[in-house]
């Protein structure tokens, strides 16, 4: 056809593949060169049949293209931002880091809560995990339960995975929080489960693998997460499939999204990159759920191309990244004045001025014994012996309400 030998057709061809459009686009897309649509899907499915790299899971066969954009990202990610960020975080003491990772893993598993329906503002579940308060509902449970789980994945990243391991999440995951108690930490056992659309109960997404099938894909899942052997995948391209395959072959009741989210999150940690303990992905999808179900609907309405699954999520860790490199170089900024803070006090240790910095900084706020075992991750006795510590030096004063003590900033002298 004519067509074909158009440069300006070839130019625009080669535009739809940078951006990599599914047809849901490309049949709306007004090109003066070519009226039929049809015609540039088919040119465009056959030159990217010549770059397909092929995943085979059992019987499940899926395809993928590493585009250039997401290989710079992932290149960035490699770098570590060019040394930027490792540079901020070696200068933070062990303190610092591990307050920075509990506040990421508790954001991490709020958003990853909250695209599944937790029903509470960021603000209110921070204030759950920190106090450790008892969860009053079901959303907050969902919650607490998430928490349990990055802080499980967090231990187990040097483990390999296994079916028991990945059953261990699901239960850590949905505890206390299904109608079907025997659905938690156990795979599916029928064929009703379906993703579709929840205003619309006859709009079906996709149908999971019967569930016969679910204890050898689920092995075979592991066997692939595992095997570094065969053909190198990038790590973060191979965590974010299997973020996918969970999700596709659905072997859970409930739960399937946030395991899906877990397992990536896990892999990361388990390939040494590092940084994904200071990363919340799921803040970002939360952001954008629509684009993260498109994501998966494009993959699974186009013979299996990952390409648009990996695509998006490779977009979403690069904005989490982005966001965790301003928010380490807060923190480093808010630590050099607390300890500013020590050299003007002399008579307390930096943890202790962090405390003193956040009642400081909202000087109505209580703090509580519990608030600060959790923010920092310190054992009972030592967050009260920081608050008494406080109270004797005469920074804070110390009130009982019901059974508990709680403490308030006694004096604005601190106030800038």
């Amino acid at each position: 056809m004519q067509v074909l030998s158009n440069p300006q057709f070839l130019d625009f061809i080669a535009l739809c593949n940078k951006k990599y459009y599914h047809w849901d686009k490309i049949r709306y897309l007004n090109d003066p060169r070519n009226k039929k649509p049809e015609l540039t899907w088919a040119v465009l499915k056959l030159l990217r049949t010549q770059q397909y790299r092929m995943i085979n899971i059992g019987q499940l066969h899926f395809l993928f293209v590493t585009l250039n954009d997401v290989l710079s990202k992932l290149h960035q990610f490699d770098k570590g931002g060019g040394g930027r960020i490792v540079s901020h975080v070696d200068t933070i003491n062990l303190e610092g880091r591990r307050d920075y990772i509990i506040s990421s893993l508790m954001e991490e598993a709020i958003a990853s809560s909250q695209l599944e329906g937790a029903a509470t503002t960021r603000q209110v579940a921070k204030e759950l995990l920190r106090l450790r308060k008892k969860p009053r509902n079901f959303s907050e449970k969902m919650i607490v339960n998430g928490y349990s789980a990055m802080q499980h994945i967090t231990k187990m990243k040097e483990k390999e995975i296994t079916p028991a391991r990945l059953l261990e999440i699901q239960r850590i995951i949905t505890n206390g929080t299904l109608h079907e108690e025997s659905h938690v930490g156990s795979w599916r056992d029928n064929d009703e489960v379906v993703v579709g659309d929840n205003l619309d109960p006859t709009l079906v997404y996709h149908r999971p693998p019967e569930h016969q099938k679910i204890p050898q894909l689920v092995q075979e899942l592991c066997d692939f997460a595992n095997d570094d052997d065969n053909e190198f995948i990038h790590p973060i391209i191979k965590g974010i499939i299997l973020h996918f395959l969970v999700g596709y072959i659905h072997p859970f009741h409930d739960g399937n999204g946030r395991t899906a989210r877990a397992l990536f999150y896990w892999y990361a940690l388990h390939k040494g990159y590092w940084l994904f303990e200071f990363m919340a992905v799921s803040r970002i999808i939360l952001r954008s759920k629509v684009k993260y179900g498109l994501a998966h609907l494009y993959t699974e309405t186009d013979d299996n191309d990952l390409t648009y699954f990996i695509n998006y999520n490779v977009q979403a860790i690069d904005e989490a990244f982005n966001e965790m490199q301003t928010y380490i170089e807060r923190k480093q900024k808010e630590q050099q004045e607390a300890l500013k803070l020590i050299r003007g006090t002399r008579d307390i240790n930096l943890r202790q001025a962090q405390i003193l910095k956040e009642a400081i900084r909202q000087p109505e706020m209580a703090v509580t014994i519990a608030s600060v075992v959790g923010m920092y991750d310190v054992v009972y006795q030592t967050a009260r012996n920081d608050l008494m510590h406080l109270t004797q030096r005469g920074y804070l004063q110390q009130r009982k309400i019901g059974k508990k003590f709680v403490f308030y900033l006694k004096t604005k002298a601190f106030v800038k």
